[in-house]
């Protein structure tokens, strides 16, 4: 997956929770899928309706009841779900918060190795200074990322690297990056 698709789909809060429902089994009604994800009304539908834009989703043309609409995932969206799945059995209940926000898994997904945050920017194109200062701070806080000090530097950097949990997922993200298309 390209770094801009995987931008993409993290932008929406419940929409990888969503995904990795559908690849664990659950059935792609939305009523089921609500439920599976503890989303409120409102953030679901907008998280299903983003997915359905981008490609990953599809109503189920074989199910025909207009009020209780049934989905499932394109071609595209397996591969997607596939990954959303392997991260969230990674996380734990209480790291679902910080997995919600939109930059964290592109940000541990550009920190293969340790980088500054320049790098790290360039790696996120659209992401702003301050975006990218937030991210690292509260992932700084969950113990996900750590900030050390180049003091060779002149004058000294900030390099940031993935630990803990965040190494195991910007190991999954990271890994995961190249497959598929672009969008």
């Amino acid at each position: 997956m390209y770094i801009r698709s995987f931008v993409n789909i993290t932008s929406r809060a419940w929409a990888l929770p969503i995904l990795s429902s559908l690849h664990a089994g659950v059935a792609g009604r939305q009523a089921t899928l609500l439920a599976a994800t503890g989303a409120s009304r409102t953030a679901f539908a907008q998280s299903m309706n983003h997915l359905i834009k981008i490609g990953l989703l599809e109503r189920n043309p074989g199910y025909g009841h207009p009020l209780r609409p049934e989905f499932r995932l394109t071609q595209h969206g397996v591969e997607a779900a596939a990954i959303a799945d392997k991260v969230q059995r990674v996380s734990t209940l209480d790291d679902q918060d910080l997995l919600r926000k939109s930059w964290t898994l592109p940000v541990l997904a550009s920190l293969q190795t340790p980088s500054h945050f320049n790098d790290i920017k360039r790696n996120l194109q659209t992401i702003t200074d301050r975006a990218l200062s937030q991210s690292l701070k509260s992932m700084e806080v969950r113990n996900w990322v750590h900030r050390s000090v180049d003091e060779t530097a002149r004058p000294p950097r900030s390099i940031y690297s993935a630990v803990n949990t965040g190494e195991m997922l910007s190991k999954i993200t990271g890994s995961e990056i190249n497959f598929a298309h672009q969008r």
